[in-house]
């Protein structure tokens, strides 16, 4: 039995071992050193790691449900999801990559999601798209003559929201995270796992979603 059991814990001692190895290869030794704590259970590495990434979360989620309190449930969530599959992370991506990851498909099975009711919080049409200098105005090209015009702003704005709560969601969230929240492309297709070629379909079959039904208003 004691044979049994020393031939296991050095088996798992060796797979632990060469983790460290691969994780030290794609991080710094001090974030695959956090991240060990991680996995080993540390509260307070826990505790650093919704510090740290606990605003980037409820910001992607805030966009994709408009709704501050389910935004706020989900968040939490997402961190005891991650906190329950963190040894299986073995770092094929950044851990912020793999947590907006985690909170995607759980706001995916959410039914409470975009469709539930009139939205009162707006999405600006100043906010830029991804890195460029370019806003979301600008590339809806809506035509209005006069865009200080507080009133028709208004509207437009509101006209927007409508419009995102109607087209399909995987053009929403890759609308989301690429026009609003700013992230590359590679993040997107590592948050969504899907490849570059799907990812920049979605963002420009979701652009013109919008330009259509924003057009038909």
């Amino acid at each position: 039995m004691f044979f049994g059991r020393s031939f296991a814990i050095d088996e798992e001692n060796d797979i632990n071992a060469e983790t460290t190895a691969e994780l030290t290869g794609t991080f710094t030794s001090a974030e695959a050193g956090f991240i060990e704590k991680l996995k080993s259970g540390d509260p307070d590495a826990f505790d650093r790691l919704v510090t740290r990434y606990s605003q980037d979360i409820y910001a992607v989620l805030l966009r994709l449900t408009e709704d501050p309190e389910e935004a706020g449930d989900l968040t939490q969530e997402t961190f005891v999801s991650a906190l329950k599959s963190i040894k299986g992370f073995r770092g094929d991506a950044e851990l912020r990559t793999w947590l907006i990851r985690i909170a995607i498909n759980n706001s995916r099975n959410r039914f409470r999601w975009w469709k539930r009711r009139r939205r009162d919080r707006t999405i600006s049409l100043d906010a830029t798209i991804g890195d460029s200098q370019t806003t979301i105005g600008e590339m809806i090209e809506s035509g209005v003559k006069n865009p200080e015009d507080v009133a028709i702003r208004t509207e437009r704005e509101r006209s927007l929201r409508q419009a995102m709560t109607e087209i399909q969601d995987i053009y929403r969230e890759a609308i989301v995270l690429c026009d609003i929240e700013g992230y590359s492309y590679e993040e997107i297709g590592q948050m969504l796992e899907i490849n570059i070629g799907t990812v920049k379909s979605r963002i420009a079959r979701g652009r013109e979603e919008l330009r259509r039904k924003l057009k038909a208003v």
